[in-house]
């Protein structure tokens, strides 16, 4: 019978280093979990903080070019006014390269 009792005790003992085998990876893999959780988070904030400087940018870039459409056609508003006197001042007699104390 002691044959039986050391093959017994053999066999407890192996399903103990395999339920602490099993705790151990548990625990491994709960470790792994949270870890691949807080990446997971961090990248998130991370996208969420690129996001954010994207929209800023596009309200920049959105910003600017309506500042530029502005200025054009404020600058159109001036070649059109500037032509118009021009045209007022050819038609009484100025010439190009004329200055004021020549024609008076």
């Amino acid at each position: 019978m002691r044959h039986e009792e050391g093959s017994e005790e053999n066999e407890s003992s192996f399903t103990e280093m395999v339920a602490e085998e099993l705790k151990l990876r548990e625990a491994q893999a709960q470790e792994d979990e949270w870890r691949a959780d807080r990446l997971l988070l961090d990248a998130k904030k991370a996208a969420s903080q690129y996001q954010k400087e994207a929209d800023k940018c596009s309200m920049g870039m959105e910003t600017c070019e309506l500042a530029r459409e502005k200025a054009e056609a404020t600058l159109d508003e001036q070649r059109r006014l500037s032509y118009m006197w021009e045209l007022r001042a050819r038609q009484r007699g100025w010439k190009e390269g004329t200055v004021a104390s020549d024609v008076i």
